[in-house]
């Protein structure tokens, strides 16, 4: 992993996904500043540490969730050192039986394949189908890190800006929730 930190999107497109582009050109279209670090795919949390650790933010898991009928979709963002555990997040979201999503739905939806899942991907979710869920400790943190819908390149912005300008574009809200540490 390079340890060199860039303003904005990378000078040479070549070898870069489309997808990854598109999230390069909307966050420029938006005015919206971010730094990068370009590094080896990134599919464990073991791996996004060290990255968050050199953008200088919160390590954050997306897990992509939906109800047992596979007809709600929920998109959870949270620190990663919070447990995940179905029985809260399905109470705080209303739906019983919530498990992990598709990769064929998640590719569907949002255009990204595991290990690349970020909230940039609803701006491919154009009919809004996924629902966003973010925890508080997420919403109150001053910087968010996530990848460019590909797990090669990671993005640091002011979480502000994803919240009050990114989301309105691709006409997503989110709701917060607070996932606790503990089962109390």
């Amino acid at each position: 992993m390079s340890d060199e930190l860039y303003n904005g999107r990378p000078e040479n497109t070549d070898g870069r996904l489309e997808k990854e582009i598109r999230v390069y050109d909307m966050l420029d279209s938006l005015g919206i500043k971010y730094c990068r670090i370009d590094h080896a795919p990134a599919d464990k949390m073991e791996a996004c540490g060290e990255i968050d650790k050199k953008l200088g933010v919160v390590i954050c898991k997306n897990l992509f969730l939906c109800n047992r009928q596979k007809t709600r979709f929920y998109l959870l963002m949270m620190p990663a050192d919070k447990p995940y555990r179905t029985r809260i997040f399905s109470k705080l979201a209303g739906s019983s039986r919530l498990s992990f999503g598709p990769p064929e739905k998640m590719e569907q939806f949002l255009d990204v394949t595991p290990g690349s899942v970020s909230i940039l991907g609803l701006m491919n979710d154009k009919d809004n189908i996924v629902n966003l869920y973010i925890d508080q400790e997420v919403i109150d943190a001053e910087f968010l890190g996530c990848h460019p819908c590909i797990n090669t390149s990671s993005l640091r912005f002011k979480t502000k800006d994803i919240l009050e300008k990114f989301l309105p574009a691709v006409n997503h809200s989110y709701t917060a929730v607070e996932m606790p540490y503990d089962e109390d």
